[in-house]
């Protein structure tokens, strides 16, 4: 079904809010109601799995449908190629996004590659479900945003919800869609609620959506460092800067049409997100915005990342290693005092 005409996620007098958690499993209950070839499969989701985001759906439609896996991800993830490649829709959980790395063979070689192997006689309607991100305590291996490995990689989509209201909607829209789709949800955006309607709807995968329109600044931010960048334009706001905030919804395929057009408005960019800033998803941003945009560009791209480092286990630490409002908003300021010699 198509998007509903309110998308403003921020919920208002009278509209229904839901928490993150909560509209991933609305969504999976809405697709397995309506297509009687979606499943899903994982370790523990018949009992509601490790973040309880799937609790009730074995009850609805048993355990032949909401397949509890043995802890083999590579199994799962070859389970996942295999049921697509014949007709169904499966929703493959993998509880960690760090886990990710062992199905990385059936993901990359199988799924993203098999519809161009067939000439395109073969569909791949395979969605992968993962969380993923840091300061929840959860150390090195439980930790990592991963994205920029699966950009990369010709024939896969992924999908990086930043809200509830689009986690429902681009979730729909992945289980519906006849190619491969990592959809990665934030740990600690599952308890943040939104306004989400009821009613069935989709979000199209590869259209970003700017949350916050500026002048002076944009943001080009992913999953929970959106919430950051609009939290860093509050703050900014009170000394007269504006910044608009792109959200990405989907970092592949990505939305450059908005990017840029937006940074031709404002002339300086910075893009945000959790994952390690090394060799990041945002540099593919900062490049396509220095070749579509440097005309109009009155300062170097900023990018805002994770060090260099293992997520840290110590709570200290790891405040120290997580992004947040301070960093955008710093980079921000060295967009802002940058001149030309």
């Amino acid at each position: 079904m198509s998007q509903p005409a309110h998308t403003d996620p921020r919920p208002a007098a009278g509209q229904r809010p839901l928490k993150y958690g909560a509209a991933i499993n609305e969504a999976l209950a809405i697709a397995m109601r309506t297509d009687p070839t979606v499943f899903l499969a994982g370790e523990d989701v018949a009992v509601g799995g490790v973040f309880s985001i799937y609790r009730g759906l074995a009850e609805e439609f048993g355990t032949k449908r909401v397949v509890d896996t043995p802890v083999a991800e590579a199994g799962l993830a070859g389970l996942g190629v295999g049921a697509a490649a014949t007709g169904l829709r499966p929703v493959i959980d993998i509880m960690f996004m760090d886990f990710i790395g062992i199905a990385m063979d059936q993901l990359v070689n199988q799924a993203a590659k098999m519809k161009y192997m067939f000439g395109g006689s073969l569909r791949m309607p395979l969605t992968i479900v993962t969380v993923a991100g840091a300061g929840t305590g959860s150390a090195a291996q439980h930790s990592q945003y991963l994205e920029a490995w699966f950009c990369h990689v010709p024939g896969l989509k992924v999908v990086m919800p930043s809200n509830a209201y689009d986690a429902k909607g681009l979730l729909l829209a992945a289980i519906r869609d006849d190619n491969p789709t990592l959809v990665i949800f934030n740990k600690r955006t599952l308890g943040v609620s939104t306004h989400v309607p009821e009613e069935d709807y989709e979000l199209p995968l590869g259209k970003a959506r700017v949350v916050r329109t500026g002048r002076d600044v944009t943001v080009v931010a992913s999953a929970r460092m959106v919430a950051e960048s609009l939290a860093a334009a509050d703050r900014l706001a009170a000394e007269g800067v504006e910044i608009e905030v792109v959200d990405l919804r989907t970092a592949s395929p990505l939305d450059s049409e908005t990017i840029i057009q937006s940074v031709r408005k404002t002339g300086r960019a910075v893009v945000a997100h959790e994952a390690v800033r090394f060799a990041g998803f945002g540099a593919e941003i900062a490049a396509q915005i220095q070749e579509e945009a440097f005309d109009r560009l009155k300062a170097p791209v900023g990018r805002v990342g994770a060090p260099f480092a293992p997520v840290p286990f110590a709570p200290e630490l790891e405040r120290l290693h997580v992004r947040n409002s301070d960093h955008v908003v710093e980079a921000v300021r060295a967009a802002l005092a940058w001149r030309k010699s």
